[in-house]
């Protein structure tokens, strides 16, 4: 019954109270030690510090540049919409329930690499411009949304 329900025996334990007196065993102190900058109150040091060395992170080298406004475009080829029925509109949405791409990302861009031969409407973010040159020779539209 869940009324009687009760953890096994063992699995549970007092929480510790540190500085509650000498016999205690972690009485004065507490198990800080004595003296320093950890046996303060409020005492210690930020994540990463070093004791004044120069820290890991910043000695390591930095490389490159990262651009953090980039838009991260998921990429397909114009071979992988041969799985849809004639005439489909495929969008980013349809893409993806079909599982040709895992997530859209910012945005479906689709690539020359292999060949359509069905008439198509494929509205995504972005193509080149041998994938749009293949969706129009087999009879399809490419829109960019």
């Amino acid at each position: 019954m869940l009324h009687e329900l009760k953890p096994a025996p063992g699995s549970k334990h007092k929480k510790t109270r540190v500085g509650r007196g000498i016999g205690s065993g972690l009485g004065k102190t507490a198990g800080r030690g004595t003296k320093g900058q950890k046996a303060r109150s409020g005492g210690g040091v930020r994540p990463g510090f070093e004791g004044g060395q120069n820290p890991l992170y910043l000695r390591v080298p930095k490389r490159g540049f990262n651009n953090r406004f980039a838009r991260k475009l998921v990429a397909i080829n114009v071979s992988a919409l041969n799985r849809f029925e004639p005439g489909t509109e495929v969008t980013p949405e349809v893409l993806k329930k079909a599982g040709v791409v895992k997530s859209i990302k910012d945005g479906i861009k689709i690539l020359g690499k292999g060949n359509l031969e069905k008439p198509l409407t494929v509205k995504v973010h972005a193509f080149s411009k041998a994938a749009i040159a293949k969706i129009e020779a087999a009879g399809g539209k490419a829109e960019v949304i």
